[in-house]
């Protein structure tokens, strides 16, 4: 290869590690009752991330078409969501929390959750919320077909998409180092990238 070709390459490597060089984000996406909050919540204090709990800032901002009686639950417009959250997912270091995932920007995200619980299990937590009749059932019926699953499946990359139980409080301590360890290891491959930036410069 030629010098200017090897240069070449080592530029476009570069640009593509630069593009990692801002913090991370997370997605945590499953069936309403799989822990997605709780989960959110404790990494959150773990990391000094942003929790962004969609249907609280839905309410909060009026990101939302309205109220579904049916279901008790606003109705969300996706597009104020993401317009809303555009310039804050862009600096990275937020860990989001949702029971959908097919509507966000693909490009928001290094990694995205998907939490799965024991369907006895979940039917108990749900009816603790209050959750009866029609929403109760869609929502099993949910877990039961793996929607979420597929949704995400569908809508990133695979090597971003990881399933975890989410049954127990050890389930719950166990996904917490995971998802610790994806972040302290993009962490690191920001370090480097800024090194290998600053480099570059020098060497310009």
């Amino acid at each position: 290869a030629t010098f200017r070709a090897c240069v070449g390459g080592e530029r476009a490597r570069l640009r593509v590690l630069g593009s990692m060089s801002r913090k991370v984000n997370v997605l945590i996406t499953g069936t309403p009752g799989t822990g997605k909050t709780s989960l959110a919540s404790i990494l959150a204090q773990k990391t000094g991330f942003n929790h962004i709990e969609i249907g609280k800032f839905v309410k909060d901002y009026n990101l939302h078409d309205g109220w579904d009686a049916d279901l008790s639950c606003y109705i969300l417009n996706e597009d104020k969501v993401c317009d809303y959250l555009e310039e804050r997912m862009g600096k990275g270091g937020n860990i989001v929390d949702h029971h959908g995932c097919d509507f966000f920007p693909e490009r928001w995200f290094d990694h995205v959750l998907v939490l799965q619980t024991e369907n006895g299990i979940l039917y108990n937590r749900l009816e603790e919320r209050g959750y009866t009749g029609r929403k109760l059932q869609e929502n099993i019926e949910c877990e039961i077909m793996h929607v979420i699953v597929e949704e995400a499946r569908d809508s990133y990359k695979e090597d971003i998409v990881k399933m975890l139980q989410s049954n127990t409080v050890e389930d719950q301590d166990h996904n917490v180092d995971v998802v610790l360890s994806l972040i302290n290891r993009d962490d690191k491959v920001a370090s480097l990238t800024s090194s290998a930036e600053k480099r570059q410069r020098t060497n310009a």
